[in-house]
């Protein structure tokens, strides 16, 4: 019977299917599992359900001779070498499409708290310093009517640029494909440096790379207004974080939020924290119930039928299959 290796507790719905599959073995502690107990783990085991916490490297797959199929809770597989993974006929499940939405309600959650200054109204009142209405009481900036640049307009860039529709906001994009079907419906193209100088509020939605690794560095933020906003709900190393300490602290730009930062997560006395123009949440952008019941069903269903033998309803490298499908 197939061995199944998850990396951390799942809704019942999810540990339901691979009962099914093998023999479950879960790491039962509420904190990522640690290197040596996950190579350890991994030994003889068919099936790895993994977070986006645990790297699937070349040394755990050389550490997992009988691996036939990896599957991680999370969209995004910059922790898994998919390279690796096809070379030795892994296929690879994520979850896509079922967070989109919820993770897009985050990012405009998290845009519009920060352009209207709500850690600092916060603070303010908590602190003891509301007396009364006051006309210049924490001006924010608008967001009905002003210009949105969405980096990466894939999935959750679209949802996050069909909820700015309803604040009548000017869309742009840079990515490192155009959108026709989204260009017809009047999103805008710009190269990423001018994506900057036009945008009063930018959303970073496109996935960890070599090419977007510290994408937004001192050069970029030097590009941007000064009354400009800035939301990260893709990964944090995207974002260089001693250029948006600078950034925030020289007023290169008004304020930013993050959902995910760099490290991860991020220390309890990072002067990032002590910037009142920064929010920063612990990576909240799927926290819904009911997504992450549906992100933990998809990834069962994707290590289930890996280890049946049959395709993965969602694959991040298809091309494990290339081999195999008839011709």
């Amino acid at each position: 019977m197939d061995r199944i290796v998850v990396t951390r507790t799942l809704p019942e719905a999810a540990m339901s299917l691979l009962d099914d599959a093998g023999t479950v073995w879960v790491w039962p502690e509420d904190r990522p599992i640690p290197r040596e107990a996950l190579l350890r783990e991994v030994a003889d085991a068919s099936g790895l359900y993994s977070m986006l916490t645990d790297d699937v490297d070349q040394d755990l797959l050389d550490a997992a001779p009988a691996l036939r199929t990896v599957s991680t809770m999370a969209v995004g597989t910059d922790n898994i070498d998919l390279a690796a993974c096809t070379a030795r006929g892994i296929p690879v499940g994520h979850t896509p499409d079922v967070l989109t939405e919820t993770t897009a309600d985050m990012a405009f959650t998290l845009l519009l708290a920060t352009a209207r200054r709500i850690r600092e109204g916060i603070a303010y009142v908590v602190d003891g310093h509301w007396r009364l209405w006051e006309p210049n009481l924490l001006l924010g900036t608008e967001v009905h009517g002003t210009t949105l640049g969405i980096v990466g307009l894939g999935r959750i860039g679209s949802a996050v640029g069909r909820r700015a529709l309803g604040f009548d906001m000017r869309i742009v994009y840079a990515g490192r494909r155009r959108r026709a079907d989204l260009e017809d419906l009047g999103v805008s193209y710009m190269t990423f440096e001018e994506l900057l100088g036009e945008s009063d509020h930018v959303v970073i939605s496109c996935p960890l790379t070599l090419e977007t690794h510290h994408l937004f560095d001192h050069d970029a933020f030097r590009l941007m207004k000064p009354t400009a906003t800035l939301t990260n709900i893709a990964r944090g190393p995207i974002v260089d974080p001693l250029a948006l300490k600078w950034a925030l602290r020289t007023g290169e730009i008004a304020a930013a939020a993050l959902d995910v930062t760099e490290p991860e997560p991020i220390s309890s006395d990072d002067p990032l924290l002590d910037l009142p123009n920064c929010l920063v949440v612990p990576h909240l952008g799927s926290a819904t119930t009911r997504t992450r019941e549906a992100m933990a069903v998809l990834a069962a269903k994707n290590l289930v039928a890996g280890l049946s033998g049959e395709p993965l309803p969602a694959c991040a490298n298809p091309e494990v299959y290339r081999d195999t499908l008839p011709t």
